[in-house]
């Protein structure tokens, strides 16, 4: 086990951290839509298409519907959460203690979200895919 530096409560599994770094640098996120998440909610609205690319948020446009399904998968490793308001879940995201200690990381290391190998890619798809 390894300790969050930022929060000791919270404590995740090296594999753990493996899976969550190594889905980040797959997905067409950059890192400002993370960093941006830290403060905020940000609707699935301003991260698909046009709009994502030109917020900064995205690498290419993707359909709300493929975005989703993009963002879904950082939820299933442990990355991000939904907003959840009076009437239940929302269609904002927010980064997860284990999102923001991963962001703050590669913050200081190259502020940017270091690019996957090809290993990386693989691994990830076939994770996404069985899960």
């Amino acid at each position: 086990m390894t300790s969050n530096l930022n929060n000791p409560a919270f404590n995740y599994n090296q594999d753990t951290i493996k899976r969550a770094k190594r889905a980040l640098s797959c997905s067409c996120f950059r890192l400002k839509l993370f960093q941006d998440m830290r403060n905020q909610s940000v609707p699935i609205q301003k991260i698909a298409g046009e709009t994502g690319i030109k917020s900064g948020y995205a690498t290419q446009a993707l359909s709300e519907s493929k975005t989703e399904d993009k963002l879904v998968w950082l939820i299933n490793v442990g990355l991000l959460r939904r907003e959840v308001d009076g009437q239940g879940l929302t269609d904002s995201f927010r980064l997860t203690p284990l999102g923001r200690e991963i962001v703050a990381q590669w913050e200081q290391e190259k502020n940017e979200i270091p690019p996957a190998s090809l290993k990386d890619k693989v691994y990830n798809r076939l994770n996404h895919w069985l899960k």
